[in-house]
């Protein structure tokens, strides 16, 4: 995604606290992402980066603050709902249904976007536009040749790029993709990178929000970097600042980075 056609602001939050208790999870978090962006959250485990993609999803109802989505308050909504209103989240289905078949799995998000009151199983059979529209996500994401093959059989890179794929089969003007390249070898992870890349510029979606542990793949693909720390934004910069500042580095990710990080 590129920063150029960074206009319209499609997510905000304002203000956002999360507590439980007494602990507080998120502490006053603003950020947005506009249209064309790429926006990488990163962090230490407990920074909140978890706490604040269920509350930019509608799995969790903020304590305190705003949360929109094209203007509109999605403020504990739920992910079927914003689905629906254009923003999805990868559901890691093939780790649910791992005796699903490629197909079924990307179907499960196609009949969830219509109104029908349709048998999954059947549905990939006998609906003529369900069919076409599978056939479609999985040429996309590579995946055209195991159509019939069950999820569980697929290699660790298939199953994230089905996971993925799912998503993509929502339509979504946003994408929330957390840890897509998680237990992917090396060499791999950046193949999946420009796949799913290619696949959102082919299928329309307007901005892509990347929670990643990998500073090389966070370095090459973000347009901007926000770090969480103690649940509040430690930084809100593009890759070049990001990663030219020792002390965010080193707060984040330690005090050595990769190749890519350290020429961004």
């Amino acid at each position: 995604m590129s920063t150029s056609a960074a206009t319209a602001t499609l997510i905000e939050t304002v203000g956002v606290g999360k507590s439980y208790g007494s602990f507080v999870a998120l502490d006053a978090v603003s950020l947005r992402v506009a249209e064309g962006e790429m926006v990488s959250i990163v962090g230490p485990n407990g920074a909140g980066k978890t706490t604040l993609v269920n509350v930019l999803t509608g799995l969790l109802k903020p304590t305190a603050g705003l949360v929109r989505f094209k203007g509109q308050d999605i403020a504990g909504i739920g992910p079927v709902k914003l689905a629906k209103r254009g923003m999805a989240r990868a559901f890691q289905l093939v780790h649910i249904f791992p005796a699903m078949t490629v197909a079924e799995t990307i179907a499960v998000a196609i009949v969830s976007q219509t109104d029908r009151s349709l048998d999954l199983f059947s549905s990939v059979r006998a609906d003529a536009g369900v069919r076409r529209k599978v056939a479609e996500v999985a040429e996309i994401f590579g995946l055209a040749a195991k159509l019939d093959t069950e999820s569980r059989l697929l290699s660790q890179g298939e199953k994230k790029l089905l996971d993925i794929a799912s998503a993509f089969a929502l339509v979504p003007e946003v994408i929330l993709l957390d840890e897509p390249t998680s237990g992917i070898s090396s060499g791999d992870k950046h193949g999946i990178m420009k796949t799913l890349i290619d696949a959102a510029k082919r299928a329309g979606v307007k901005a892509i929000i990347l929670v990643e542990h990998d500073m090389d793949l966070v370095a090459e693909y973000s347009s901007r970097i926000v770090a969480l720390q103690g649940g509040k934004v430690l930084a809100d910069r593009v890759p070049s600042e990001f990663f030219s500042d020792p002390e965010i580095v080193a707060a984040i990710v330690g005090k050595r980075v990769g190749k890519l990080a350290r020429e961004a």
